[in-house]
């Protein structure tokens, strides 16, 4: 990728080099350091739930345009020692907060720890507020209102044993939110998610796609906007628009290309299935609302009972896992006959299986060829993949990579 030109930003080095955050779900940061690397960013550096990385604010911009695994982007305004609140408070004091966003700006305070001596990290937010309203205060005579619901800045503080980290938000809303979910349903699977599962098991664009227990239709959404090469960003707005150092000629010219690229809709082999009514509704509802009705393919059927729609592909699903006794004991029964419909409907495809049910492969029959941890937030989960073969044996022995 050829290098952009860089600007000059008050807080940053001469070339516009400044220092960003972005997390991601866990188990995808090396998904997402490929993605920012593909961008441009550069100094990368994966850590457990995001990657850090430099660069303009032009990739700044591209990051949250362009990026389909990241949560957010966020700002690095100070890195550094710390012992107390009250290191915490003279830290924070010290930035021209006045430089960043003006004092109409409404703000929330967010606060991590891993570590951390602190004894409260209520009093650790509080501190960092009063510091925040006391600098506008002095600089300009007013300081900015607090709205933990909806901000227009968020201040994001990371606190390990030693360092705090300080960052602006530049996304704003999380970046799963792409705009275009009409309804969510039961338990959703965030979109930045259900992006990473798909890289991970393999299918790119052109590639045949089925998910036989689709319900709201995520992976579905995800693999048709990513087949038209939209960007995940371009239908929404961010934080960064709200800063003083916003370059509104740039972003404009970022967005118009990337809404140039995007192809026209157009029936593509991709797949979704549902025993529920219900749940299918949902699914046509946010493929319409995300314009892609004519794209993707949907009936009613039991996943056991559907049909390969082409020779090879990839079947991706995120079944159901049980919480209550009974619904184990329906899924015990249901992933043997799971195993059972693959083997013999889906001979020359490969299936990945999210789930936070550790007891599926041991029951499906079918070796897994990978198991990958992922997080669905707090939640332990695997994505198990399967390559299925022409007379696949139950145990395994005639299933390969």
């Amino acid at each position: 990728m050829p290098e952009r030109p860089r600007s000059r930003t008050r807080s940053g080095s001469d070339d516009g080099r400044q220092r960003f955050f972005s997390p991601c779900p866990r188990g995808l940061e090396e998904v997402l350091r490929a993605e920012l690397e593909a961008l441009g960013a550069f100094e990368l550096d994966p850590r457990d739930g995001g990657v850090g990385f430099a660069g303009d604010f032009e990739l700044c911009y591209a990051v949250n345009l362009r990026s389909r695994i990241a949560s957010r982007v966020l700002w690095r305004l100070a890195h550094g020692p710390y012992r107390n609140e009250d290191d915490v408070y003279r830290a924070v004091a010290a930035l021209p907060w006045r430089e960043h966003f003006a004092p109409e700006r409404t703000i929330r305070v967010n606060v991590s720890a891993s570590g951390s001596p602190l004894k409260s990290l209520d009093f650790a937010t509080l501190r960092i507020k009063d510091a925040v309203c006391d600098r506008f205060r002095a600089d300009s005579g007013r300081r900015p209102s607090v709205d933990t619901a909806n901000p227009d800045v968020r201040i994001h503080a990371y606190f390990d044993a030693t360092t705090l980290s300080l960052y602006l938000d530049t996304s704003g809303e999380p970046l799963f939110k792409r705009g275009l979910r009409a309804a969510a349903g039961e338990a959703p699977l965030r979109e930045n998610l259900a992006a990473g599962v798909l890289y991970l098991a393999g299918w790119a664009p052109g590639t045949p796609l089925l998910d036989p227990m689709c319900g709201g239709g995520t992976f579905l959404v995800e693999a048709a906007e990513t087949a038209l090469r939209r960007a995940p960003g371009s239908r929404r707005g961010f934080a960064f628009e709200k800063l003083r150092n916003f370059d509104a000629a740039r972003w404009a010219a970022l967005r118009g290309q990337a809404q140039a690229a995007e192809l026209p809709p157009q029936p593509l082999p991709i797949f979704g299935s549902d025993l529920y009514g219900n749940a299918l509704k949902l699914a046509r509802d946010n493929l319409a609302r995300a314009g892609l009705e004519s794209v993707v393919r949907l009936k009613q059927a039991n996943a056991l009972e559907v049909s390969a729609p082409a020779a090879a592909g990839v079947l991706v699903m995120n079944p159901p896992y049980g919480v209550r006794l009974g619904e184990q004991q329906a899924l015990a029964d249901l992933y043997p006959r799971l195993g059972d419909a693959l083997k013999q409907r889906f001979a020359g495809w490969r299936a990945s299986i999210f789930t936070a049910d550790l007891r599926l492969p041991k029951l499906i029959g079918l070796k897994p060829a990978r198991r990958i941890p992922l997080y669905n937030g707090a939640l332990d989960c695997r994505l198990y993949v399967f390559e299925l073969v022409a007379g696949s044996m139950r145990d395994g022995k005639h299933s390969k990579l």
